[in-house]
């Protein structure tokens, strides 16, 4: 018989050293810039805004478009097929700390009108969220495989599943991705699960919470072990209210940041 062969040395996992690297040469990072944005935007309070469906459909109007455009396509399309709701329920624009729109008036919508909908007319309302092509049948596919999953279109239930569990139901449907599911799951039900948006990966990265060139599953991964479970909630609003307000993707203003002297976009050599 051959000579046994020598076992394969497992391939270090990319976040854990990474987070041991942090650990080793930049402590204490994450409490820092934690603090930091404490001081520049204060501690945003969790309270639930939106149902989980509504939180979905409005996530999903979301991607790659502006957050007022998203609330503009999700308000037209609630107007369209409104839901049958309590007087006075509907009027006031509701607004959700990390939501960089101005607040939604409109509650819900009547989900299976809008799941069995003229694509075409449905395509129509949502346009100015952008990208109406793609996310009229992504909704649709969403809102159908919730009814024949579920027998309707609530998403309640996933308050009583674990966050991971909660997480593999919603992304195991087709088109909702780690981030969107993140989002339903942090803010309509308060579990400590951290989104990763464009804005809190540029401005982790600048930092240096995170590496350059890692998928969008590490990153969130490796924000994920930084975090305690009760910081997941502040960390992402107020991450996400930097890159808006301060850490622009052209012209940061440096000046007014403060995790200036640990960032190391602003200094290179940034402890």
């Amino acid at each position: 018989m051959p000579a046994a062969t020598k076992r394969r040395r497992a391939k270090p996992d990319p976040v854990k050293s990474w987070v041991k690297r942090l650990d080793r040469t930049r402590p204490a990072l994450m409490d820092d810039t934690l603090a930091a944005m404490r001081q520049m935007y204060g501690t945003p309070i969790w309270q639930r805004v939106y149902d989980p469906t509504s939180e979905l459909v409005r996530t999903m109007l979301s991607a790659n478009s502006a957050d007022i455009n998203a609330e503009k396509a999700f308000d037209l399309l609630c107007r369209c097929w409104p839901a049958q709701v309590k007087p006075g329920s509907v009027g006031t624009p509701r607004f959700r700390s990390g939501w960089g729109g101005v607040g939604i008036s409109e509650a819900t919508a009547d989900w299976a009108a809008v799941e069995f909908a003229d694509i075409g007319e449905l395509t129509d309302v949502i346009r100015p969220g952008g990208l109406a092509n793609q996310k009229a049948p992504r909704i649709q596919a969403a809102l159908r495989h919730i009814r024949e999953a579920r027998g309707d279109y609530s998403l309640e239930f996933l308050g009583d599943l674990t966050p991971a569990d909660a997480l593999a139901w919603l992304t195991q449907v087709n088109g909702i991705g780690r981030k969107t599911a993140s989002v339903v799951l942090l803010f309509s039900f308060g579990k400590p699960l951290m989104p990763v948006d464009r804005h809190i990966e540029r401005v982790a990265m600048r930092i240096g919470l995170i590496p350059q060139k890692f998928t969008a599953e590490q990153m969130h991964d490796m924000l994920q072990v930084q975090l305690t479970e009760r910081d997941v909630h502040q960390a992402h609003v107020n991450l996400i209210t930097h890159g808006r307000q301060t850490c622009h993707a052209q012209r940061p203003e440096h000046e007014r940041c403060a995790i200036a002297d640990r960032c190391r976009f602003f200094n290179p050599k940034a402890p």
